[in-house]
């Protein structure tokens, strides 16, 4: 982590002062105590990966490291740590205790609060969201892996979801996109050259995931009932987007994705910034 972190230490958000109270009352500033903490080796396998508006995006590196972790295992409480032990293969415990362990670092430093503090309930679908000495903490995150690389993504309100995939060519990408896209999603996948079907297939999964991951509703949304915005599809890295069956709410949805992997984040808007930014363009 070291020199890459940057973890909002710009100040207060305009969505709510609770969101960086305790950072602001800290000294020195969470970025710098995260530094701090990175100073340790074994603290180095997440960094930031981008910041949208005010929403942190942490990149968690995956691969096989036994010191870190057994340092990330120290971080889980005693539920996760049953949890890690039911998963039979190396693979998943390591995914889950490094990718817990980061976001409960992240936490803890965000809300100002000790690891035995922090716990995480369940919505009715599953959705986890965090507690602080058993009470709802103002923090949304949405966390998701894939092989050797994990995405975090947190915001001060409002829902998000954050997918992560690595290209996996062995798959039957066409067979799958008719299971999972619409109509027009599978035309232009038909369309494209096979070189880039791997790539398309993958943008557009990880944009309708992350959208699914953000309304919280699981998979029990068809994922092939609505279709990535046109402009995102022909190329665009961002946009605007409501589901078909709920126009009232409106999403941002960013195309994340690298060389390494696609990704991508979707979340709610705050709507003073929307107002600013209408303004501003006039």
């Amino acid at each position: 982590m070291k020199q890459q972190v940057s973890l909002w230490s710009r100040g207060q958000s305009s969505r709510t002062g609770l969101w960086f109270q305790g950072a602001q009352a800290a000294t020195p500033t969470l970025a710098e105590r995260l530094v701090s903490m990175a100073a340790d080796a074994l603290d180095s396998w997440f960094h930031t990966f981008r910041e949208i508006d005010d929403i942190l995006v942490v990149h968690v590196d995956l691969t096989p490291h036994e010191e870190r972790e057994a340092h990330a295992f120290s971080w889980l409480d005693a539920q996760e740590r049953a949890r890690w032990r039911r998963f039979r293969y190396d693979r998943p415990k390591r995914e889950f205790a490094l990718c817990r362990a980061a976001l409960r670092s992240i936490l803890c430093c965000r809300l100002g609060c000790g690891n035995e503090r922090l716990a995480f309930g369940a919505s009715e679908h599953g959705k986890p969201f965090a507690l602080v000495d058993g009470i709802a903490a103002p923090v949304s995150f949405n966390v998701s892996h894939s092989g050797k690389h994990g995405l975090v993504a947190l915001a001060p309100q409002g829902r998000l979801g954050v997918d992560v995939e690595e290209r996996v060519t062995r798959l039957d990408l066409d067979g799958i996109s008719e299971v999972v896209f619409g109509s027009d999603e599978q035309a232009d996948f038909a369309s494209a050259r096979e070189s880039e079907k791997p790539r398309l297939f993958f943008t557009l999964w990880t944009l309708k995931e992350a959208l699914i991951k953000a309304l919280g509703t699981g998979f029990s949304l068809d994922p092939s009932r609505f279709e990535v915005p046109q402009a995102i599809r022909r190329g665009a890295r961002k946009g605007m987007f409501r589901f078909p069956h709920i126009p009232d709410v409106e999403w941002r949805l960013e195309n994340l994705g690298n060389a390494d992997f696609a990704a991508a984040i979707a979340y709610e808007p705050d709507q003073a910034l929307i107002r600013g930014e209408s303004e501003g363009a006039r």
